[in-house]
């Protein structure tokens, strides 16, 4: 299998088995990290979250929409030592468009039901990460980098 392949699978797999990643977003310099739950749409190329709009992440995110989210897909072995890989995705943040707003909302809810609550209240804004490119670390010098278009023609 060839490392593109390869790669595809892994990001495939850690985004069916992981439902939370932490958001990385920047606002005048400073860094922010958020947990959030995650959905995978459109294959691997985008992330949905949930958000309210009075939260540090959505006013960063409204001023600067380049984000990161950090997947961990590790699992601990017998001897309590991880396995795996840490999944990066790199991309552009930006408002679920009124129009896809159900759509949205419905996948989410499918991957998330315990959020009904929390995702249709007034205040909640969904949220969608348009992955550029996966960073894939499997060691401290086993690191590798994939763009969406290369991914997608594997």
């Amino acid at each position: 299998m060839n490392s593109q392949i390869a790669a595809k699978v892994y990001v495939e797999t850690t985004l069916q088995s992981q439902r939370f990643g932490v958001l990385a977003t920047e606002r005048g310099g400073q860094p922010h990290t958020s947990f959030v739950a995650i959905t995978p749409v459109g294959d691997f190329r985008q992330l949905i979250f949930a958000t309210y709009r009075h939260t540090r992440k959505y006013r960063n995110l409204s001023q600067n929409g380049k984000v990161a989210v950090l997947i961990d897909g590790q699992e601990v072995n017998r001897s309590g030592l991880k396995e795996g890989f840490v999944l990066t995705a790199l991309g552009h943040a930006e408002e679920v468009s009124v129009a896809e707003d159900e759509v949205a909302r419905r996948a989410h809810l499918a991957w998330h039901p315990d959020l009904e609550s929390f995702v249709r209240s007034a205040d909640c804004a969904l949220v969608r990460v348009k992955v550029r490119e996966y960073q894939v670390v499997g060691a401290i010098d086993d690191v590798r980098w994939w763009r969406i278009d290369d991914l997608a023609g594997a």
